[in-house]
């Protein structure tokens, strides 16, 4: 059950995140922003791997994990200078649950590319998402 106190750990960083983001970008251009972001995260990460003692475990990295592991940086960015533009541009109230359309597209994803099964509850909780999502958007 440890991956349930670290996603929900992420949940609450990524609620922060957004908020924290929303207040540290006005008046700021939203590129730059995310640059400034991304070098914390870049400091803290290497931080981490630095105390507790993994960066020998480079060397052990494959080519394929290399190659994929460096599309999803790059997705990474590019989801992170659309989210800051998102948010410079509308309110953060709308933004979110858009942007948290992101479960129901990595979950299509996960079954399409990962062959992960789909089962009635996810299609509910695909569904309800993307419903909740509307609600929270339309009409504000």
């Amino acid at each position: 059950m440890s991956w349930v106190f670290y996603a929900v750990l992420s949940a609450v960083f990524a609620a922060l995140t957004s908020v924290l983001a929303k207040i540290g970008i006005e008046n700021v251009n939203s590129n730059l922003a995310t640059a400034i972001r991304t070098v914390f995260v870049l400091v803290m990460a290497w931080g981490v791997v630095f105390l507790t003692g993994k960066q020998q475990g480079i060397t052990d990295i494959g080519t394929k994990s290399w190659v994929f592991l460096g599309l999803s940086g790059i997705a990474t960015g590019l989801s992170w200078l659309c989210y800051y533009k998102a948010l410079q541009l509308g309110d953060a109230s709308k933004v979110i649950p858009v942007d948290k359309l992101s479960v129901v597209i990595a979950v299509v994803l996960a079954i399409v590319i990962l062959h992960e099964k789909l089962d009635w509850k996810t299609v509910l909780g695909g569904s309800l998402i993307t419903a909740g999502t509307l609600v929270m958007v339309i009409g504000k």
